[in-house]
């Protein structure tokens, strides 16, 4: 285990081996490592522990832990000098895009700082693409994107069902705005918010009949064909379905 006199870690307990050896050993040691380093339990500013701590730590070979330490420079939480050890970087510096990255900031959130902003970005990006959807969809884009609304329409009492192809409903008509890079990002950036509770929330039928209203009135902005009515559509879904669903931390106030 580190000890605070060499590595900077103060908290003994930061680093934690793991019950079951994983078959990826590199990538389970960068997991592990952006974890502690997001949730603060390695904070900015200190160092990692020196190879042999880790090596011991994380029972692997000292092959695998620079592989992982290169790994974790490569998406800004650490940055390594050659005699003065390897330094957790600010967050400012963090690639919030990269999965592992995204997925540990997502999961210590716990004043919705990051939620909220990943909120707006899909407000933002989400309503382009419908407007651009409005211009670009064919009829053969409309027709599928109106058979999921049905589907959601018929999924309205069973929530886990309804949210699985509400990403489904979103996600087609991304396709059909033709915004590649646009898609790409909201499927970055939702995949690791919908693995936690804290941007689930706790849905419930009347939610996803709300829901369903505002999709169904983004739906007829598309039919008729009205960009910038789309893009307010769905601005006020993306934004009024969070509102529903977000429940604060105990510590938040206001």
């Amino acid at each position: 285990m580190a000890k605070s006199g060499r590595s900077g870690v103060e908290d003994p307990s930061a680093l934690k081996p793991w019950p079951k050896r994983p078959a990826r050993l590199a990538h389970a040691v960068v997991e592990s490592l952006a974890d502690s380093i997001v949730s603060g339990a390695i904070p900015s500013g200190s160092t990692l522990p020196v190879e042999p701590e880790l090596c011991e730590t994380f029972g692997v070979s000292r092959i695998t832990i620079r592989e992982a330490v290169k790994s974790l420079e490569a998406k800004g939480l650490v940055r390594a000098r050659q005699g003065s050890g390897t330094t957790i970087t600010p967050s400012e510096e963090w690639n919030l895009l990269d999965p592992v990255v995204l997925a540990a900031t997502v999961r210590h959130d716990d004043e919705l700082v990051v939620l909220d902003q990943l909120v707006g970005v899909r407000s933002v990006l989400e309503a382009q693409m419908a407007a651009q959807a409005a211009e670009l969809a064919t009829d053969d884009d409309l027709r599928e994107i109106d058979l999921l609304l049905g589907r959601l329409d018929e999924e309205v009492a069973t929530p886990a069902r309804f949210i699985e192809t509400d990403v489904l409903f979103h996600d087609r008509i991304m396709q059909a705005s033709r915004n590649r890079l646009g898609r790409s990002i909201i499927r970055t950036v939702h995949t690791q918010a919908r693995s936690t509770f804290l941007y689930n929330g706790t849905p419930d039928g009347h939610s996803c009949e709300q829901a369903n209203a505002e999709h169904r009135r983004i739906v007829e902005q598309l039919r008729a064909r009205d960009p910038q009515r789309a893009a307010q559509a769905m601005t006020a879904h993306i934004e009024a379905a969070w509102s529903r669903r977000r429940i604060p931390h105990p510590g938040i106030t206001g």
